[in-house]
């Protein structure tokens, strides 16, 4: 089984990263940006077919590792 895992900073919380993208993107000349907001994507394969379990772990490794879920949200899509 594939997962997508989508990692995004809260709303409220700076992010620096994004508005130099922001910059960057209007200094090139690309109209009709109003903001950026970066983020982090992870393509992960699992071995098992148990979407439950699948999701279970994926949520696990979101919560340990891949997001820091004070400043960041996270959503998971089974593929």
């Amino acid at each position: 089984m594939k997962a997508r895992v989508t990692v995004t900073l809260k709303n409220g919380v700076l992010d620096p990263q994004g508005k130099a993208i922001e910059g960057a993107l209007k200094s090139l000349g690309v109209e009709g940006i109003d903001s950026v907001r970066q983020g982090k994507v992870f393509d992960i394969e699992l071995h098992t077919i148990d979407k439950a379990k699948a999701e279970a772990s994926l949520k696990a490794a979101c919560e340990k590792l891949l997001a820091n879920t004070v400043i960041e949200n996270y959503r998971i899509d089974l593929i």
